[in-house]
């Protein structure tokens, strides 16, 4: 039997977010509320999961966590609201180039 691996998202007691992956969920997250987990969690407990996914291998559920771990807040509560219309649009492009680019003045 095949055990599944996690990324999550705990809220922290300072209203911040801890992302990390994991094979052993409840165990990880006893270890979390118990002081055991990361530096940054065992500072601001209590510590609530507000999210998780499951994945069949473990590097598939570490990429999602760096992934995740680069996110802007906004783009982190879209996700734990499973709000997929904002989540597009926080994925967009921000940068300036990106909306002054204009095709028609690269011959100039």
């Amino acid at each position: 039997m095949s055990r599944l691996s996690h990324m999550y998202i705990l809220r922290c007691a300072d209203d911040s977010y801890y992302t990390g992956s994991t094979k052993h969920l409840l165990r990880r997250l006893w270890q979390h509320q118990n002081g055991f987990g990361a530096n940054h969690t065992s500072k601001r407990l209590p510590v609530t999961l507000v999210y998780a996914e499951a994945f069949e291998r473990v590097a598939d559920a570490f990429y999602r966590e760096k992934q995740v771990q680069g996110w802007s807040r906004k783009k982190k509560e879209a996700l734990i609201q499973a709000n997929q219309e904002q989540l597009h649009v926080l994925a967009e492009c921000q940068n300036i180039s990106h909306y002054s680019w204009n095709p028609c003045c690269l011959d100039d």
